[in-house]
C-alpha cells in the first residue's frame, strides 16, 4: 500500500491545498479565470503536444480503443440519462445533466495529474485521445439534448456550428491535431521552445489539481441529493469496471493504455457538469453537490483502482 499511498496522497493533497484555500482565503472567484485560463488554454496543451509530438504514428491509431472507450462513455450517458428521467419524472433537462454527472470524468484537470504519475509517458497517448473523444459527449449530446428539452432556442444551422467551433477549437483538441501532424511530420520545435514547453509541462499537473480543488471549495454543499446514491456509483465503480471488461474482450491493446481508461473512467464528475448547469440554469445546486460529493468519494475509488493495478488485481 505504501506505493498506491506515495502516488495517491500528492496528487489528492493539491486538490485538499485547493479545496482549503477555497474556503478560507477571502479572495474574490474571480480570481481563480487566470490560473484556469492558463490551466486550459497553456500548460496542458503544451503537456500534451510535448508528449505526443515525440510518440510514433502508429500508436496515435489505435481506434479500437477509441471506439471502446467512447462507446463506454456514451453507454454511461445513457444510464445515467435514463435513471435521472425516471427520477425527474420525465424532465429532459435535469436528466441530462444528471447524465453528465453520470459519465463525464474530470478528465481535463485531474486525468493527466493522474494517469501520467501513476504510469508515466506511457499514459499520454491514451489520455489524450480519451480526452478529445470523450469530450464529443459533452459538446455534441449537450446543446442537442438541451435543444430537445427546450431550454436552448438555437435552430439545427446554428446547434450544428456551435458544436464544430466547441470540437475543433478547444485548446486540448487543437494542441492533440497538431502534436498528431509534427508527429507525422517528424517535426520538433527549437531547442528554445522545447524548453519553454517542458516548463509549461511541469507546472500543468499541480496548477491543475489546485484549481480543481479551489473550484470544489467555493462551491456550497446545502444538502446531498438522493439521486447520487445511484448516478455516483455508476461514475466512481460501474464505469471503470465495465471499460475495463469491454477492453479486455476487445484484447490487443497495450496494458498502460488499459490501465490508464480506467484510472481516467473512475475519476468524479467534471466541474464542467455545474458549470453547464449554471449556463442553462438547470439542476445547478444539486451539479454542485454531485461534483464536491463526487471528487470527496473519488479519494476512496480513484486510491482502490490505484491499488488493483498496482497490485496487478486487474489482469492486462
Amino acid at each position: 500500500m505504501s506505493d498506491v499511498f506515495t502516488l495517491a496522497l500528492p496528487f489528492f493533497g493539491l486538490i485538499v491545498l485547493g479545496f482549503l484555500s477555497g474556503k478560507i482565503a477571502d479572495l474574490p472567484e474571480a480570481g481563480l479565470s487566470w490560473l484556469n485560463f492558463f490551466v486550459v488554454y497553456i500548460a496542458l496543451p503544451a503537456l500534451f503536444f510535448r508528449l505526443i509530438s515525440r510518440t510514433p504514428l502508429e500508436e496515435l491509431s489505435n481506434w479500437s480503443f477509441v471506439l471502446a472507450t467512447t462507446t463506454m462513455t456514451y453507454l454511461m450517458f445513457i444510464l445515467a440519462f435514463a435513471f435521472g428521467l425516471w427520477r425527474s419524472g420525465g424532465n429532459m433537462a435535469e436528466a441530462t445533466i444528471q447524465g453528465l454527472a453520470g459519465s463525464y470524468s474530470n478528465i481535463g484537470y485531474m486525468g493527466p495529474g493522474l494517469t501520467l504519475a501513476a504510469l508515466g509517458p506511457a499514459a499520454t497517448v491514451p489520455t489524450a485521445l480519451i480526452f478529445c473523444f470523450d469530450s464529443m459527449l459533452l459538446f455534441t449530446l449537450i446543446p442537442i439534448f438541451m435543444a430537445l428539452a427546450g431550454t436552448d432556442n438555437k435552430n439545427w444551422r446554428e446547434l450544428i456550428i456551435l458544436v464544430l467551433r466547441k470540437v475543433f477549437l478547444h485548446p486540448f483538441v487543437l494542441a492533440t491535431i497538431i502534436a498528431v501532424l509534427a508527429a507525422a511530420l517528424k517535426v520538433q520545435p527549437p531547442t528554445w521552445i522545447n524548453t519553454m514547453l517542458e516548463h509549461l509541462s511541469n507546472a500543468a499537473a499541480p496548477c491543475a489539481l489546485f484549481a480543481m480543488g479551489v473550484n470544489v471549495g467555493l462551491r456550497k454543499l446545502k444538502r446531498v441529493p438522493v439521486e447520487l446514491s445511484v448516478l455516483l456509483p455508476i461514475k466512481l465503480l460501474l464505469h471503470p469496471l465495465l471499460l475495463f471488461l469491454l477492453l479486455k474482450t476487445v484484447g490487443g491493446i497495450p496494458p498502460a493504455w488499459v490501465q490508464t481508461a480506467v484510472l481516467m473512467a473512475c475519476l468524479p464528475p467534471a466541474a464542467n457538469v455545474f458549470i453547464i448547469a449554471q449556463q442553462y440554469n438547470v439542476y445547478v445546486e444539486r451539479a454542485s453537490s454531485a461534483v464536491m460529493v463526487g471528487t470527496i468519494a473519488s479519494i476512496v475509488t480513484v486510491t482502490l483502482f490505484l491499488y488493483l493495478i498496482t497490485q496487478n488485481l486487474l489482469p492486462v
